[in-house]
């Protein structure tokens, strides 16, 4: 628990500590800044920014958010923790799922995962430091155990409504829960260790950059806004919350996050970005826009997108400074929805400060799942040549839902960081849609569940970001789907699949791939996925403008394994049909499903394989 003395740091909460005018920004850092003896610019030099050069140190990006070390010590820490189903000390009864029990939690798990990554080839470890609140334990804003004494369970007991939890048994075994995570910070602060300031260390022991990323609307907490100790005091104060983000039948909790044309809400955030670009040893910045997609209320307006602008001016002007301090660059950048417009339409005017080289890089992505179609071409046209774009690998594939051969383990959305060849091909289709590196997101998200037969292959992330590594390697290439979940509109890209496809019609879908070599025995297999008890007479598919082909074999198996994931669930079939590799271009190509049939169809997946021809 922090220090009196600390807590009264916070009265900058006051509004109108931090200007909001506008900062005058440096030269940039990362641009050439050599001399060629002009002293003066044309109209036509003034006109055409320079190019920026790729962050070429930066092409293998990890991102773990506030968690990634304390969700799994049995990892990290083995020989202090371990998975046993143990009795509850509150009722006595034996629990019905193992836990981590032991501790306590120790820096060296930290610097235990960094080697992970470093062994793995990672260059950049972007580690997220809040979610409404600072995780860290931060001098100037509110962290997320303040106030908090080591089994205080009922401190935790208003953020259990945000879980979906309120019958009243399930919200005491999520207090022992919860609190025996929680815990593992409060070792760290006993122990006088700030596992942010202990992250870079270990970056820098292991020569990986350490950038850090904030959430810019964390709504974790917003089902409970005055009573989940998620939550900011700030955030509370209902006069500083949106109230024309949610629209339909969304969810309206998830759409009240932190307005940003208040100038209480833009001091506090550029508070906690001061704190960890100045007081902390980092050289990258990432704004997440994608927790949440949230800022000014929606249809903003110029004069709010140029106070916006201004701000995240303000922001480079910081980095920059720190850039001249350390004489070292200092990117600044931000992850978003590729949804373009729509963040505009909120005061998130990304093509502005690209175009202008207010920012160095963008990560376009999806909330949850990855995406499988993400125009980098077209955001390379709008965004001009100044900015770096990743590609964004997230953990989820999309919403088919698959299980384990015996049908013992079911999931709604596989993991792909349990499987090389997704992840392979999810990178390789990106960077040949012209992504200049790979963000890896919630990869570690696979360790957390104890699924029988899942876990993240941490090698997969070896080379990923290099096209002639991943040429000739099998792959597996999924479509986006819609689904029930993770799927926030509208910033989320619209999805291909489910699709109908009525009698004797066609349909197109197109997917970013990666061309490969034609002498390696490879062959490309499509998987169409159905619903169960459709049974089209012919059912044709092209590739690429290639003849329709009707062959293809009836199946319940997925076409490469996600760990212990191997089939189709009863309410889907599978048809794969098998095309020569050569078919595949680098970049965008067109897959057409025909329903040469008297009843309808819908196709619920396409999958895609790149593999070995079968013998």
């Amino acid at each position: 628990m922090k220090s009196e003395k600390m807590k009264t740091r916070r009265d900058f909460l006051r509004a109108g500590l931090i200007s909001a005018t506008a900062v005058p920004v440096l030269p940039n850092l990362l641009e050439d800044s050599s001399d060629n003896g002009s002293t003066s610019e044309t109209d036509e030099q003034r006109a055409t920014p320079p190019k920026k050069p790729a962050l070429d140190k930066h092409r293998n990006l990890f991102n773990g958010d506030t968690c990634v070390y304390f969700y799994n010590p049995e990892l990290w820490q083995p020989e202090d923790y371990s998975l046993k189903t143990v009795a509850n000390p509150r009722t006595g009864k034996m629990g019905t799922k193992p836990v981590a029990v032991g501790g306590p939690f120790k820096a060296k798990a930290i610097h235990r995962y960094v080697d992970l990554l470093a062994d793995n080839g990672i260059d950049t470890f972007v580690i997220n430091a809040n979610a409404n609140r600072a995780w860290y334990p931060s001098k100037k804003i509110p962290s997320i155990l303040d106030g908090y004494k080591r089994g205080d369970r009922d401190y935790f007991r208003g953020h259990a409504v945000c879980q979906g939890i309120t019958e009243p048994e399930a919200v005491e075994e999520f207090l022992d829960n919860f609190t025996r995570f929680m815990n593992r910070y409060q070792d760290l602060i006993d122990a006088g260790v700030d596992w942010l300031a202990e992250t870079s260390k270990a970056c820098r022991r292991r020569k990986i950059s350490p950038w850090v990323s904030i959430r810019m609307n964390d709504m974790h907490g917003s089902r409970n806004p005055e009573g989940s100790f998620f939550n900011l005091p700030l955030f509370k104060k209902e006069e500083m919350r949106l109230k024309h983000a949610s629209y339909g039948l969304q969810n309206a909790q998830d759409r009240i996050g932190l307005n940003y044309e208040k100038p209480e809400v833009r001091a506090l955030m550029f508070e906690q970005i001061r704190e960890v670009v100045e007081d902390y040893d980092y050289e990258g910045l990432e704004l997440d826009w994608w927790r949440q997609p949230l800022c000014c209320e929606p249809g903003a307006s110029p004069e709010t997108i140029a106070m916006m602008n201004d701000w995240f001016r303000q922001i480079r002007a910081l980095t920059q400074r720190q850039a001249k301090k350390t004489g070292k660059p200092y990117p600044f950048g931000m992850r978003i929805p590729g949804a373009l417009d729509q963040l505009k339409a909120i005061g998130v005017d990304v093509v502005t400060l690209c175009q202008e080289g207010t920012l160095d890089f963008v990560i376009p992505a999806g909330f949850w799942a990855t995406t499988w179609d993400m125009p980098h071409d077209e955001f390379r046209k709008r965004l001009g040549d100044r900015v770096t774009i990743y590609g964004s690998v997230d953990d989820g594939a999309n919403s088919l839902p698959t299980q384990n051969e015996s049908g013992t383990v079911k999931e709604r959305m596989r993991y792909i960081s349990a499987s090389p060849e997704i992840v392979r091909a999810n990178a390789a289709g990106k960077l040949a849609m012209g992504a200049q590196g790979i963000e890896w997101f919630n990869f570690f998200c696979t360790d957390q569940p104890l699924i029988p037969g899942i876990r993240s292959d941490y090698t997969a992330l070896r080379d990923i970001d290099k096209r002639d590594f991943l040429r000739g390697k099998p792959k597996h290439y999924c479509f986006s789907t819609a689904g029930a979940f993770f799927n926030p509109t509208p910033f989320e890209l619209p999805a291909q699949l489910p699709a109908s496809i009525g009698p004797f019609a066609q349909r197109s879908f197109q997917l970013a791939m990666s061309a490969e070599p034609a002498d390696q025995n490879l062959e490309l297999v499509v998987q169409v996925v159905l619903k169960a008890g459709e049974k089209p007479m012919y059912m044709p598919v092209s590739v690429n403008g290639c003849w329709p082909n009707l062959q293809n074999e009836s199946t319940d198996k997925l076409l490469r394994p996600c760990g212990s994931l191997t089939h189709l669930t009863k309410d889907h079939v599978g048809y794969t049909y098998r095309f020569p590799v050569s078919l595949i271009t680098d970049g965008w190509n067109k897959i057409v499903v025909e329903n040469q049939s008297k009843e309808p169809i819908t196709v619920a997946a396409l999958e895609i394989a790149v593999q070995s021809k079968a013998v």
